[in-house]
């Protein structure tokens, strides 16, 4: 199959310098949904091998085509530059040379980011090697939208609105724009298109005029939700396609049995997957790829990229993780930031304002006021005490700390790296550790203490 997908328009009402389909929804470029959609159908296509994706640019062409290539670097996607923008039948006649003729092409939409694959296979399944398929769409409400003309049941022709005579505006029926044509017709059919219309523009609906003229059966399929062929034009239609998508996320999740507090406030950038009886309160935001064990509860306003997080954990609200890792039975938060190569054991506690990087923590060791842990190691059952901070910045290079197993790390201690704090080592409240503390041992730096007698707190002078 080849899989044409038109990406070529300005997007005026968007009212922005970023081309239209690269505005996102659930955190990715609308054309990049399609092209996710197209692939994964190729890929169970009967000749995936043959498969051809040419996308049509033009506005924005350079940042499209460097975006999409910097997506899919293995997959192999043409791009055919359509300037000026003559309609939808020039479009895809950009897209000619790159089309084999032994298969059929779809022609789908860069702004149509929700189309299903099932509905597409579907539209496959209402063709055959002679016939052009169309997906349409029965609507309460058609405004705007070219009409489906039938006789005696049979789809004759397709009428854009502004051409459309009283009767052909009662119509509900409507055309999607996604259509599936033997492609040996398609290259024929769009040399014959004038472009004598409202417009002054090629529409690829008059195709289906001349199959009928051409004796070539037209058919229909029609996708499982009007949501699916819902296009963008406005930052307005955008934001509701994002709810749309993020309402049916919501709902998958709750078919497997994961308790939302609110499904209306979840939203989801990727992929989440989710063990039994995972609960996830309101305003929580998953980017990337995000596992959650079995029995994980999320608390409130959390953000998690990117992370896998194992059984029985409590994360409570207002945490933020990246490409963080937390073993089970764990608690953290509230306020706890997790960043890039956070590794938890089992029963760790990171408690609030508390910030972890690149540090692994063993199993049961806690953290839970008020630290800074950055580039390090830490063993075992070591209780952090609030205030601590990992100094490992000199300004110019990193270094790491070394905590061993059972070591207590007192209040208001800055471990200044490269260093090393033994096995069973406490480090007394206040101190700056700038060597090594010795295993089982006491080590502590601090000032000594005095007090200074007849000494007396300056008063302000009246005025």
């Amino acid at each position: 199959m080849n899989v044409v997908i038109l990406a070529a328009g300005m997007g005026k009402r968007m009212q922005s310098s970023l081309p239209k389909v690269l505005h996102p929804v659930a955190g990715k470029p609308l054309v990049m949904h399609v092209i996710d959609t197209a692939l994964s159908l190729l890929a169970s296509s009967d000749n995936s091998a043959a498969a051809r994706l040419c996308v049509i640019y033009g506005h924005g062409g350079d940042l499209v085509t460097e975006r999409i290539q910097q997506t899919y670097p293995d997959a192999k996607v043409q791009f055919a530059l359509q300037q000026p923008q003559l309609g939808t039948g020039h479009a895809v006649m950009q897209a000619l040379p790159y089309l084999d003729d032994s298969v059929p092409t779809l022609v789908l939409y860069g702004d149509v980011p929700l189309t299903s694959r099932t509905s597409l296979q579907a539209l496959q399944a209402a063709s055959s090697a002679d016939a052009l398929a169309i997906l349409t769409m029965n609507l309460p409400d058609p405004s705007g939208l070219g009409r489906i003309v039938r006789e005696n049941g049979q789809i004759t022709r397709i009428v854009e609105h502004k051409d459309a005579t009283p009767a052909e505006l009662a119509i509900q029926e409507i055309n999607t724009g996604i259509m599936l044509a033997p492609t040996k017709h398609l290259k024929r059919w769009l040399s014959a298109l004038k472009n004598d219309n409202a417009q002054g523009e090629y529409y690829l609906t008059d195709i289906v005029g001349m199959a009928v003229a051409d004796g070539i059966p037209v058919v229909a399929a029609q996708p499982r939700a009007a949501w699916e062929i819902l296009g963008v034009n406005s930052k307005l239609q955008l934001a509701e396609l994002e709810r749309i998508y993020q309402r049916n996320r919501a709902n998958a999740l709750l078919e497997q049995g994961v308790s939302l507090l609110d499904p209306a406030r979840i939203d989801i950038r990727g992929n989440l997957r989710c063990g039994r009886d995972v609960s996830i309160d309101v305003n929580c935001v998953f980017e990337g790829e995000v596992e959650l064990g079995d029995g994980v509860t999320i608390g409130a306003n959390c953000v998690i990229k990117n992370s896998r997080i194992a059984a029985g954990t409590s994360v409570h609200p207002f945490c933020h993780f990246e490409n963080a890792e937390v073993g089970s039975k764990a608690i953290v938060g509230p306020y706890a930031r997790l960043r890039p190569g956070a590794v938890l054991a089992e029963q760790v506690h990171i408690g609030n304002f508390v910030e972890v990087k690149n540090v692994t923590m063993g199993v049961g060791s806690k953290a839970n006021h008020l630290a800074y842990l950055g580039d390090g190691s830490v063993g075992a059952r070591v209780n952090i005490g609030a205030g601590t901070i990992f100094c490992n910045y000199d300004g110019v290079n990193k270094f790491r700390t070394v905590i061993e197993d059972d070591a207590f790390i007192g209040s208001d201690s800055q471990l200044v790296a490269p260093v090393t704090v033994g096995a069973g080592a406490t480090v007394g409240a206040g101190t700056t550790l700038t060597r090594n503390a010795p295993a089982g041992k006491l080590t502590i730096s601090r000032a000594q203490q005095i007090t200074i007698e007849n000494w007396q707190r300056p008063v302000k002078k009246p005025k």
